[in-house]
């Protein structure tokens, strides 16, 4: 195959997804071309059969702001054209969903040329973006003109389905997968020590900061949980509701026991130093972050809502409680922590759930939906069958 793939590439669940699953297609042999405004968040430069296109945003004084998706669609027109791209993969409805169909209309109208077009939706660009009155009708017109539709849970699915009217069944659900080899149980004792736990318990919260992911309600639960344990907070991520975090985490009398990180590559060293990973948001469309600290042994401690129930066996792999009910997360760590017993089974069982979202098996789900689109129900053929074995590595 070859595939264009369109995302952002800001430090966000979307973007990781994309760019996680760029890499492993092209470890496969597929041709690959990413495309954004700069290159993405864990992109591999030297990854064979791996290309970054940058989109040049216009930039003069007639326009307030730059026509990003017309850029964009230009890029993709000429993606189809010079690279022979098959299918145009956007992740996150708006813009990319929209200028990728904007680049067929163009392409079958002027070119005679045909793309299939693929949206993998991912949670905000439906429940919050896609739903604002200014965005509706276009994120409902674009969704509804792809040929492949998926989501990385059942209640995304459904929730696209009812409020865009969507034909029922026809969003596929193929969950996010990890990398059981990076993400995986280790005594690393170097981070501890750099983090100076000091023999405290580790709890640890992961995200881009932004309103849904209810920091503040992270920093409350933690103050919570100080009041019967002795520990840190490990904070890694950036974004808008980090200085307010920071903030209440001072009112609270708690900021010295904070550890803020900012943006990092190598994740896994944080899972696995940590004893407790929080992640009370309340529209999560699956909780990669969850998913990647289960596979390093970590329970999860969350809110029941969006698709966090599917990636977090509530009970067994940590515990997820009432929306809303943020000092719950404090106190529900606390008695975890305090049974050594429960968290080592919860520990084991965390592990044991994420094998089921081996980059394998969910990568084979993914390959095959793509496949389709291009060669129907015929078995797809490999990238080096397609494009002579090429190995090429290049950014345009």
């Amino acid at each position: 195959m070859r595939l264009a793939v369109v995302c952002h590439p800001t430090y966000g669940g979307s973007g990781v997804v994309a760019t996680e699953l760029s890499k492993q297609l092209a470890r496969r042999g597929h041709e690959i071309h990413m495309v954004s405004y700069q290159r993405p968040f864990r992109y591999d430069p030297l990854q064979p059969n791996l290309f970054f296109h940058e989109v040049e945003v216009s930039d003069y004084p007639l326009f307030s702001h730059p026509p990003y998706s017309l850029n964009l669609t230009n890029k993709l027109v000429e993606l189809v054209e010079e690279r022979g791209v098959e299918v145009i993969h956007s992740h996150y409805a708006i813009p990319h969903a929209q200028a990728a169909w904007m680049a067929r209309e163009v392409l079958r109208e002027e070119r005679g040329l045909d793309v299939k077009l693929a949206c993998t939706l991912h949670g905000t660009d439906i429940t919050l973006v896609g739903v604002q009155r200014s965005f509706f009708e276009l994120t409902r017109f674009t969704i509804q003109r792809q040929d492949l539709l998926t989501a990385p849970s059942a209640w995304l699915g459904q929730a696209t389905e009812r409020d865009f009217q969507v034909a029922e069944g026809s969003v596929e659900v193929i969950p996010n997968f990890v990398d059981l080899e990076r993400f995986k149980p280790c005594e690393y004792q170097g981070i501890r020590d750099h983090l100076q736990a000091d023999g405290r318990f580790i709890l640890t919260h992961v995200s881009n900061f932004r309103p849904v992911k209810r920091v503040e309600d992270v920093v409350r639960g933690f103050a919570a949980l100080r009041t019967k344990l002795d520990a840190i907070l490990v904070l890694v991520g950036d974004g808008p509701e980090l200085p307010k975090a920071l903030e209440l985490a001072k009112e609270l009398g708690v900021r010295e026991d904070l550890r803020v990180l900012g943006k990092m590559n190598d994740l896994e060293r944080v899972y696995q130093a940590s004893d407790v990973f929080l992640l009370p948001s309340l529209a999560e469309s699956f909780g990669l972050s969850a998913l990647e600290a289960q596979a390093c042994g970590v329970p999860v401690i969350g809110y029941h809502a969006g698709g966090l129930p599917e990636v977090v066996r509530n009970g067994e792999t940590g515990i997820l409680c009432p929306a809303g009910e943020n000092v719950c997360l404090g106190g529900l760590a606390a008695k975890i922590l305090s049974d050594p017993e429960r968290h080592r089974a919860m520990s084991l069982a965390s592990r044991k759930n994420a094998e089921k979202f081996s980059v394998d098996r969910i990568l084979s789900r993914y390959e095959h939906s793509l496949c389709r689109l291009i060669h129907g129900e015929e078995p797809c053929r490999s990238g080096a069958d397609s494009v002579g074995g090429t190995v090429e590595v290049a950014v345009s």
